[in-house]
């Protein structure tokens, strides 16, 4: 219910954080509807259940194609596209219960297959819960999709619930990106966030084996990666992660032990590093680059060779530097 105009200024804290994430739904299921622009629809009452008469008109025919069809569930294929690991054993056992009460309230939607089956697109807890429920068919809307709609279609569906692991989230742009082409722009438009958000998310990747198992497993989350991503070193981002997780330290304490592991020697070559004269032509160069890019710049220049190396301290910034090299607008 819409809060009067007298009383906006009184709102909770909480009751704001909420309205939030609501935004963030509605945002995420204009995605869906673009793919899926008939929406979810209830499955039709079973001949046994009482009849309830409806004031409200009644709903128009289902589009041709999107009919719902009870479809045996020994019928239906993995999404390959599903990038969710955890399915929390103590969530199907309610939605499989309220299954058993009162069915499957809304039907998945599948697609079908060349080999006469059906690829699962939508709908995989009810899939599973189904199972768990003793059903032997799930009501379903097969709709004939390419495989790039099936795969934002299982991102977009993803995202709407909250617990979305944070590596899942970044696997699932990942695979948009490399399968489909899109750039990261598109996938923001796509699945309703910011191109930033997807980039953010994104650069969790490039972080290693290790770490990734810890964002995997829910004991690190994206907070704490984004901090760990401002360091180079793959063993001392390794060795901060474990010790973060460990001491289940809080993103202040990462930063903190972060400065904390750079030893004194490592920190008088740098300094050393910026003492050493440059030729004043290379020194011109590095102080025009730093005017236009608007991050510190070195260059190590030898004999007339040598890097260029771009330091950033960001996320914002590496975005930004990344455009303009690439010749594109902010």
């Amino acid at each position: 219910m819409p809060v009067p105009a007298e009383k906006t200024a009184e709102v909770a804290p909480e009751t704001a954080k909420l309205d939030k994430s609501a935004d963030k739904r509605r945002a995420l299921g204009r995605g869906l509807e673009s793919l899926l622009p008939s929406g979810p629809r209830p499955v039709p009452a079973s001949a046994a259940a009482p009849v309830v008469p409806k004031l409200a008109p009644p709903a128009p025919l289902l589009p041709s194609g999107d009919e719902i069809a009870h479809i045996p569930l020994d019928h239906i294929d993995d999404n390959p596209y599903q990038t969710r690991q955890d399915f929390a054993a103590e969530h199907l056992a309610e939605l499989a219960e309220s299954i058993r009460t009162s069915g499957v309230v809304q039907p998945v939607v599948v697609r079908p297959s060349s080999n006469g089956r059906y690829i699962l697109v939508l709908g995989e807890r009810r899939c599973r819960a189904s199972r768990l429920a003793g059903k032997n068919t799930v009501p379903a809307i097969v709709r004939k999709i390419s495989d790039q709609q099936a795969a934002e279609m299982t991102v977009v569906e993803n995202l709407q619930r909250q617990d979305l692991n944070c590596l899942e989230q970044a696997t699932a742009y990942a695979r948009l990106s490399r399968d489909f082409g899109l750039t990261q722009e598109q996938i923001g438009q796509r699945v309703g966030v910011s191109r930033e958000s997807v980039s953010n998310y994104m650069r969790l990747l490039k972080l290693p084996a290790a770490v990734l198992d810890f964002l995997r497993s829910g004991e690190l989350g994206f907070s704490e990666a984004r901090v760990l991503l401002q360091f180079q070193d793959p063993d001392l981002i390794s060795k901060l992660a474990a010790e973060a997780v460990r001491l289940h330290m809080s993103v202040q304490q990462i930063e903190e032990l972060a400065r904390k592991q750079y030893s004194k020697e490592d920190l008088e070559q740098k300094e050393t590093a910026r003492a050493k004269w440059l030729d004043p032509n290379v020194r011109a160069a590095q102080t025009e680059l730093e005017r236009v890019l608007g991050v510190r710049v070195r260059i190590n220049d030898k004999k007339g060779k040598g890097k260029i190396v771009i330091e950033y301290s960001t996320l914002e910034d590496f975005d930004r530097v990344l455009d303009m090299l690439k010749g594109e607008p902010n």
